[in-house]
């Protein structure tokens, strides 16, 4: 459906998510070349950083090209191995962020809580190997949840009041047990949201009580500047994911009300 109750904003949209996408190209694209070529940004975080940026391109290019098309065309019609394709991808690289912000986390925690270990704990061996994991760990959690809810059978309507191919419109079309997939689905979630989240706010709990015992002021400052960044970006991709996906929906607002 993406945005068809709004058809009189379709162009308007076109231009603002276009402007959007090209800039997050534009400026994820900048950082990935100046960390490469800068000698000086050979570092551990900046090598996290310029991975963050190509999973970022990676994300986006998932889903706002399609969105795109849609308001370009109006059709808003997808195949089924495209959605499916779609949605596993959207799992993939959602996995992979959680992870890639809980590395970056730990990143930052030995840089500011253990300096003059730092180069000997995050060495390149090190940062590659959790790099790497942080990718692949993805990869099997996105396919088998995506056979399951496509190994489903769907029956009534297919339409999903939604901009790209989803875990929960895409389940509303089932007309099968959706039980164990729900189960799966709140099981990834903690595993890949919840735990992660966790791991971060440790992280960052201990970096504050480090910070608060440094006694230079301009120490303290320092210290934060190299983490606000992170901060910000887990606080917005924890922020969306919380109001997309944990709150109450519609028909459990009223079962509640009416109990």
């Amino acid at each position: 459906m993406g945005f068809s109750d709004i058809p009189n904003l379709q162009w308007i949209l076109f231009g603002v998510f276009l402007f959007i996408y090209l800039t997050i190209l534009m400026c994820n694209s900048i950082i990935i070349l100046i960390t490469r070529i800068n000698p000086a940004l050979q570092t551990p975080m900046y090598f996290f950083l310029s991975n963050f940026s190509f999973l970022e391109i990676c994300y986006v290019t998932v889903t706002i090209p399609r969105m795109l098309m849609d308001l370009c065309t109006q059709k808003g019609n997808i195949s089924l191995l495209a959605c499916a394709t779609q949605m596993c991808f959207v799992l993939m690289l959602g996995g992979t962020e959680c992870l890639l912000l809980t590395v970056m986390a730990y990143d930052r925690y030995v840089a500011i809580c253990h300096p003059l270990r730092y180069c000997l704990v995050m060495n390149h061996r090190v940062c590659t190997k959790l790099v790497a994991g942080s990718w692949i760990s993805g990869v099997p959690v996105g396919i088998r949840h995506t056979y399951q809810i496509f190994s489903l059978p769907f029956c009534g309507s297919n339409r999903i009041n939604h901009f790209f191919c989803d875990v929960p419109p895409i389940l509303k079309l089932t007309c099968g047990d959706t039980f164990v997939n729900e189960i799966s689905v709140y099981v990834a979630t903690v595993i890949f949201l919840l735990v992660p989240f966790l791991l971060i706010v440790v992280s960052y709990g201990k970096i504050i009580c480090n910070i608060m015992k440094l006694s230079s002021a301009r120490g303290r400052a320092k210290a934060f500047s190299t983490c606000s960044s992170h901060l910000i970006v887990v606080v917005l991709f924890y922020g969306t994911a919380t109001i997309a996906y944990l709150q109450p929906k519609p028909h459990q607002a009223v079962k509640g009300q009416e109990n």
